[in-house]
């Protein structure tokens, strides 16, 4: 389970409505049939217009400045492994995301009107996709670029040749070239993955807009603050603030796990996640203590996923040394980052 939180901006500045990200996630209707639609929905209801979700979080801004975030953006992506688990994608992955919100409001340390936040407390939408694109900060794309970069330059020497800009041998330039498509280290159906590219499988996802106000338009609830439990003193009250992400993000997981059924392996959760990035140590010494079936799972989960475990060191013996994950860590802290607001 991967789940990101992103204040929206364009540049350097926050973005003024969310006009621009909804018609974004609208991309993936265009063409279908009526029945295939996937709409909005939220706590309470199915089926919400593009234009009311832009109309109901454009309107719940109240004071908030130029330089603040109108609205967050959730992403929530299920492994392929807890993808399985589901019987039906979007259905479930809807029941997930109301159950998850109820986690994200439990995570504010604070208070309204003399309550802890609820559910009823909070104004998001969200909407279920089917589809992903190999992006430029995928580590498939990255170790193919070697191969995409010495393709490019043969395509330019061609036609070069071609416009007598230069001479050369065309036809074993070509070779070359399908010499190359065939021995980057990363292919989909036969052919070289390349940035834009679909991606095979199942690839069901969430994204989820929610509101920097409440819903009542009166109180700024921010899931990137840094208090993570504090008080400070407002008008002569001590008003509680902060928001747990740890929390959220581990209790992201239980829920998962409670709503499916589903059996989390130790190379899946957030805290193996995390300690990857700032405990190697702990890490490896928990990774080995691994009854031995469960560690081949978590070795396999973590090559699937692009962590960079070398995989020509045998999984089943101590001699994985604890230097290997120190070297690695360095280059994959982005690749494993559970949010983008920051572990």
């Amino acid at each position: 389970m991967y789940i990101t939180i992103t204040a929206q901006k364009l540049g350097n500045n926050y973005s003024q409505s969310s006009a621009d990200f909804v018609g974004y996630l609208e991309k993936e209707n265009e063409g279908l049939e009526q029945q295939d639609l996937e709409h909005f929905f939220n706590q309470y209801g199915d089926e919400i217009s593009a234009e009311e979700v832009v109309k109901e979080i454009d309107g719940n801004t109240s004071k908030l400045k130029k330089k603040e975030p109108k609205f967050y953006s959730i992403t929530v992506s299920p492994s392929k492994y807890e993808l399985r688990n589901l019987q039906n994608n979007s259905q479930n992955l809807k029941t997930y995301t109301r159950e998850l919100m109820k986690d994200y409001v439990a995570s504010f340390n604070r208070e309204i009107n003399g309550r802890p936040i609820s559910i009823n407390d909070i104004k998001y939408y969200a909407k279920i996709e089917h589809q992903r694109t190999f992006k430029g900060t995928d580590f498939q794309i990255k170790e193919n670029q070697p191969f995409a970069t010495k393709i490019l330059q043969l395509k330019t020497e061609i036609r070069n040749v071609q416009e007598g800009r230069a001479e050369g041998n065309i036809k074993k330039m070509r070779k070359e070239i399908a010499k190359l498509e065939r021995q980057a280290p990363h292919q989909q159906n036969g052919k070289r993955i390349v940035q834009g590219m679909k991606k095979d499988g199942n690839q069901s996802h969430i994204h989820i807009i929610v509101s920097r106000k409440d819903a009542s338009n009166s109180v700024s609830l921010s899931p990137g603050s840094k208090h993570k439990a504090s008080e400070v003193e407002m008008h002569g009250k001590n008003i509680k603030r902060g928001f747990d992400r740890d929390k959220f993000f581990e209790n992201a997981e239980k829920t998962f796990d409670k709503t499916f059924g589903y059996k989390r392996n130790f190379a899946e959760t957030y805290k193996a996640r995390k300690d990857f990035v700032k405990n190697p140590k702990l890490y490896f010494a928990a990774l080995m203590k691994l009854p031995a079936n469960e560690r081949a799972l978590a070795f396999k989960m973590m090559e699937k996923t692009g962590l960079p475990i070398v995989p020509s060191i045998p999984v089943t013996q101590a001699q994985i040394a604890l230097r290997v994950f120190k070297r690695l860590r360095r280059g994959a802290e982005v690749a494993i980052k559970s949010s983008s607001i920051g572990i």
